[in-house]
């Protein structure tokens, strides 16, 4: 796999234990938070998967919105990017995962090529800015109501990210050998 990175940020902990969750399924990314993350480190990375939780009315966590504000100043079009999110469906059913739809669209006008989108079948909410053309725009958790899934939802997604790099890595060395 080409050099990858898990980059989260985590205000009491539940996004940080997601993260080293996806990161024991891929144990050879580094695992960053997003508060000491050194931004032209990230350049030399090909795969990132960022996670974020859901604040106040639908925020990005604080620290991974500072990161992201010095992350955008990066060429990303280079950049496999996958996305997790945590919210709560039942108290805020209206601003469900939005952190991770707020970060969505703040990478989208950079133009990684994004990976990891989920079906919303089995969530129960009635708004979110993640849920776009029908999918989440990666894995939305519940670790206050559905702590239980976490584990098989992460092992699918992750069975999906590795799919897709696999395809992405087959399409990138077919463009290179006809070039030769």
């Amino acid at each position: 796999m080409q050099k990858a990175a898990i980059i989260y940020g985590s205000s009491v902990g539940n996004t940080r234990f997601v993260a080293e969750k996806v990161h024991a399924v891929f144990p050879d990314a580094d695992l960053i938070a997003a508060e000491t993350a050194d931004i032209e480190k990230l350049k030399d990375y090909h795969f990132l998967i960022m996670g974020t939780s859901t604040w106040g009315v639908g925020q990005i966590q604080d620290d991974f919105e500072t990161f992201v504000e010095k992350f955008l100043t990066l060429d990303l079009s280079d950049k496999t990017i996958a996305l997790f999110g945590l919210g709560d469906q039942q108290t805020y059913p209206d601003t469900f995962c939005d952190g991770m739809g707020k970060l969505y669209e703040l990478l989208e006008g950079k133009k990684p090529r994004f990976i990891g989108q989920w079906p919303a079948d089995d969530y129960d909410f009635s708004e979110s800015k993640a849920f776009k053309n029908g999918m989440f725009v990666g894995l939305p958790l519940d670790e206050d109501n559905e702590p239980d899934l976490t584990d098989g939802r992460i092992a699918i997604w992750s069975e999906d990210l590795k799919e897709a790099l696999e395809k992405q890595y087959q399409t990138e060395a077919s463009k290179k050998s006809d070039n030769h």
